[in-house]
């Protein structure tokens, strides 16, 4: 069943859990919180229902801004344990090993939430990774553009199924996020332990390999059977993944900072022929260009709302070559420089 006004790809509600007292603590007012994301608050104690993953995400940047935290997804990550995440979560710890229950996470993740990547992967050998892995996370539904709170929440979470296993001293050997630096980053290596680096490819957790043979405590195989079979036939229904047009969007969104990304190579990143993308855009009334224009203007008033990042930086975050270039595009946006708009949505926000 779901809950809330988007229609599109879901996420199980106990991701929510405790958030409404989270936000409470914070200084937040959780019915306005809620209200404005049409989530119902009493959903997120049923193990059995789920959440437009639209408003999921959109529920902690509100909150984010009705609290003046920033790094309110942050704490709520690091203070979620593994059983709040419903049978997901209960899967990940009655698992035998570590490795058997990032298996079980990666595989079971997306009868928990849609249009989203989850993945074991080594660390680029290259960079003489000494044996390394990442738990990568990314959301790949194009229209939704403020990913942040969710991105670090979310790694706190998985963070936790770790310690749960290796204790709760333990930290990663990295942490990344795909958004830019925030404004109080101490506070995530903090949280973590661990180096953390911004503007990545995707959010991930790198940890050594070696601790992948680690006996999960209290682990029970009867039980994680159970839950498999009832995970599996929770999520088997209709699953809402994001269209063709979003999928380029969500790419665009990931790949913008390595520059402007052809229409050939953002197929072949999709394994789609440039003409079904090209007939898909039509549908919408789009051409590929008016894509790219909208998504970069999108993330441009996302960043241009966050004061600390340096506008020389937005340009480069977008795929511009040149600040000129992108000073350019805004005006023919918005008829302003960009300077001018970030002053006035600022004033707007305190107001």
């Amino acid at each position: 069943m779901s809950l809330g006004v988007n229609l599109g790809p879901r996420v199980l509600a106990p991701a929510a859990t405790g958030a409404a007292e989270f936000f409470s603590s914070n200084g937040g007012d959780p019915d306005r919180v809620f209200g404005e994301t049409g989530i119902d608050p009493d959903s997120t104690v049923d193990p059995t229902l789920d959440l437009g993953l639209i408003n999921y995400c959109r529920l902690f940047e509100q909150a984010a801004r009705w609290t003046q935290n920033d790094n309110i997804g942050l704490w709520f990550g690091q203070q979620f344990k593994p059983r709040q995440l419903g049978m997901l979560g209960y899967v990940a710890i009655h698992s035998p090993t570590l490795k058997s229950g990032l298996r079980n996470l990666v595989d079971m993740f997306p009868y928990h939430q849609q249009a989203t990547l989850m993945q074991l992967s080594d660390v680029d050998a290259s960079k003489n990774s000494d044996g390394l892995l990442k738990l990568e996370y990314q959301i790949n539904d194009g229209r939704i553009v403020a990913q942040r709170q969710d991105a670090e929440l979310s790694l706190g979470m998985f963070v936790n199924i770790f310690r749960h296993c290796l204790g709760y001293g333990w930290a990663p050997e990295e942490i990344h996020f795909e958004h830019p630096t925030p404004e109080s980053p101490k506070e995530h290596e903090r949280a973590f332990n661990a180096p953390v680096y911004f503007s990545q490819p995707t959010n991930a957790i790198v940890f050594k390999r070696d601790v992948l043979d680690s006996p999960m405590p209290g682990h029970d195989l009867r039980l994680l059977g159970i839950l498999l079979s009832c995970l599996t036939q929770l999520g088997s229904g209709d699953i809402a993944e994001p269209g063709i047009v979003d999928r380029v969007r969500g790419l665009l969104r990931s790949q913008l900072a390595d520059g402007y990304q052809t229409l050939d190579e953002i197929a072949d990143e999709l394994q789609l022929p440039v003409w079904t993308i090209q007939r898909r855009l039509a549908d919408d009334g789009l051409t590929y260009k008016e894509l790219v224009e909208s998504t970069r203007r999108d993330l441009a008033f996302m960043y241009l709302r966050q004061s600390h990042i340096p506008i020389s930086e937005i340009a480069f975050l977008l795929g511009y070559s040149e600040l000129s270039a992108f000073s350019r595009a805004f005006h023919r946006w918005t008829g302003a420089a960009p300077m001018t708009w970030r002053r006035q949505a600022l004033m707007q926000t305190r107001n």
